[in-house]
C-alpha cells in the first residue's frame, strides 16, 4: 500500500475513534504512518481526505449487509431484511453515524466538509433505492433519487439517531416494518 491508501485507512480509523471535528492532520499521520505533506499532495486538504474516508466507510458499511438482504425487490420482506441488517450493524456503524451528525450539527464551522458530504447524498440515496427495490442504480432517475431515495434516507438517518440516542427504545426492524405497513395502509385508506 502507498501513502495515499495509508492516509485513507488512517483517516477512517480517526473518524471512528475521534469523529470529524476532533481529528487533526497529525492524528491521521500518526494513524497512517505517512507524512504530513502527503495529505496535501494526495488529497488537497484534511477535510477532503476525511470526506473520502467517510464516503468509503459508508460504502463498506452498506456492502457489509446489502448482500444479505432477502426478499423480492420492494416487498415488506425485503424492507424488514434491510432494517434487520442495519440494526445488527448499529454498534459497528455508530461512530460513523455520530461523525455524520457531528458535521450536520456543526453548522458552518466546517463548511467545505459539509458541502462535500451534501454532494454525496445522491449516491447514498441511489444505493438505498437499489438495495430496497433491487433496481440497478443506473436505471434510477433524478425523481427516484429525490423522492424514494430521500424517503429511505430519512428512515435510515432517523433510525440511526434513535440507536445513537437510546438503543433500548429504538425501533426494531419488526417494529419499523409494521409501522411502514400501517402507514401505507393508512395512506391507501385500508387502516384506521
Amino acid at each position: 500500500m502507498g501513502h495515499k491508501e495509508d492516509l485513507l485507512d488512517g483517516a477512517k480509523k480517526c473518524l471512528v475513534e475521534k469523529g470529524f471535528v476532533r481529528t487533526t492532520a497529525r492524528d491521521i499521520v500518526a494513524a497512517s504512518g505517512a507524512n504530513l505533506a502527503s495529505i496535501g499532495y494526495h488529497y488537497g486538504s484534511k477535510d477532503t481526505l476525511l470526506t473520502q474516508a467517510f464516503v468509503q466507510l459508508m460504502e463498506e458499511w452498506g456492502e457489509s449487509f446489502s448482500a444479505a438482504v432477502q426478499g423480492e425487490g420492494g416487498s415488506l420482506e425485503r424492507f424488514r431484511s434491510l432494517w434487520e441488517n442495519v440494526v445488527a450493524q448499529h454498534e459497528a456503524s455508530g461512530p460513523v453515524w455520530a461523525a455524520s451528525l457531528e458535521i450536520a450539527l456543526s453548522q458552518d464551522r466546517v463548511p467545505e466538509l459539509r458541502k462535500m458530504l451534501a454532494a454525496q447524498q445522491g449516491e447514498g440515496r441511489r444505493g438505498l433505492i437499489a438495495m430496497m427495490t433491487g433496481r440497478p442504480e443506473e436505471e434510477l432517475d433524478e425523481r427516484d433519487v429525490r423522492t424514494l431515495g430521500a424517503f429511505y434516507q430519512a428512515l435510515l438517518n432517523g433510525l440511526m439517531i434513535q440507536w445513537l440516542f437510546d438503543p433500548e427504545s429504538a425501533a426494531s426492524a419488526e417494529e419499523l416494518t409494521e409501522g411502514m405497513r400501517r402507514a401505507a395502509g393508512t395512506a391507501l385508506g385500508k387502516e384506521k
